[in-house]
């Protein structure tokens, strides 16, 4: 398989509009989501998978002008956002009322499990190609993250634009002709019961589960910040003796693992294997990726997903700093081996 592959450019991203039941709510309806490594939790079947190769995670993104929400909900995975671009506002309680907190490009927020989340991007990007808007890079955990739990609400402002949620996931559009089939139902309403099963959380216990750029520490004596220009700092997962790697701040077990790589111009890791998937996502500057003798130079917002057990290498050749966010597959990856 060809590198070239194994990369989603940003600039090369096929967003869907209509992905969810709250695509055609007020404040939601210009919002673009985006499944960079499958299979997501879309409910329309036109959402693109860019890469459909089995992680252990799903990658997407949303992509939002200022103003754009996306309505509460909740998974049944692990779900972490990096704010790539803009300014965002992350929403707890079922009816947005519980807790929020604004977070700026770089920062993180690991959302667990049993928590009603929504996402507002406030403020888009103050100059360049995406000027007004703002970029998430989400993950989330699983081969199949399974189906979103919509709050009560959602399903009410749907049903007034014509969409129907149905049991199987799939969205209906009666404006469009479509109607439900009869050997399906729509999706119940959330309950009570389902609600009662979410946990309330604050503004202040949000701060708990976020990681902000102002306190990354970033270390020079990992496995892979050994050489000179290079620094690491973990941001998903608990301690890694094997990498060198403190427990992060957002340290529980997630199923994959996120880390930072920066690398100062003219910086290099030599090459070496992993034995788990790992996925690169370029927050800033720019990356030369060399693995089984080819190369390919990722730029900001772009996604490559390393074959496991191939060589690969990584420089930045560029004169500014390279600032790279990494997933990878299990709570305790192995030690990356050198050749």
């Amino acid at each position: 398989m060809s590198l070239t592959s194994r990369i989603v450019k940003y600039k090369e991203l096929i967003p869907c509009t209509t992905a969810f039941i709250d695509t055609r709510s007020p404040g939601s309806d210009k919002k673009e989501n985006f499944t960079v490594i499958g299979p997501g939790v879309a409910e329309n079947p036109d959402q693109h998978v860019h890469i459909s190769i089995p992680h252990g995670f799903n990658i997407g993104g949303a992509r939002q002008p200022a103003g754009c929400l996306n309505s509460q909900h909740s998974h049944l995975t692990e779900e972490v956002f990096v704010v790539h671009t803009g300014t965002w506002d992350f929403i707890s309680g079922v009816n947005a009322d519980d807790g929020r907190i604004t977070l700026k490009p770089g920062d993180v927020i690991s959302i667990p499990t049993d928590v009603f989340r929504g996402f507002e991007c406030i403020a888009g990007a103050a100059e360049g190609e995406e000027k007004g808007l703002g970029y998430l890079h989400a993950i989330l955990g699983g081969d199949d993250p399974g189906r979103v739990l919509w709050s009560p609400k959602v399903f009410k402002m749907a049903e007034e634009f014509g969409l129907v949620l149905l049991e199987d996931g799939s969205l209906i559009d009666t404006t469009q002709g479509q109607s439900i089939p009869e050997d399906k139902s729509p999706m119940p309403v959330t309950s009570q019961a389902q609600i009662e099963e979410h946990r309330v959380v604050n503004s202040d216990e949000l701060k708990t589960i976020v990681h902000r750029t102002e306190s990354f520490v970033w270390l020079q004596d990992t496995s892979l910040s050994q050489f000179e220009g290079v620094y690491e700092t973990p941001l998903v997962g608990g301690k890694n003796s094997a990498e060198g790697l403190p427990a992060s701040k957002l340290g529980w077990n997630h199923g994959f693992v996120v880390r930072a790589l920066k690398l100062e111009p003219g910086a290099s890791i030599p090459l070496h294997i992993r034995f788990e998937e790992e996925v690169l996502f370029v927050h800033q500057g720019q990356l030369t990726v060399t693995s089984n003798e080819e190369s390919c130079v990722l730029t900001k917002g772009d996604n490559f997903s390393t074959p496991i057990e191939s060589q690969r290498s990584f420089t930045n050749q560029s004169n500014t700093d390279c600032i790279v966010y990494i997933t990878r597959r299990y709570n305790q990856p192995k030690a990356p081996l050198f050749k």
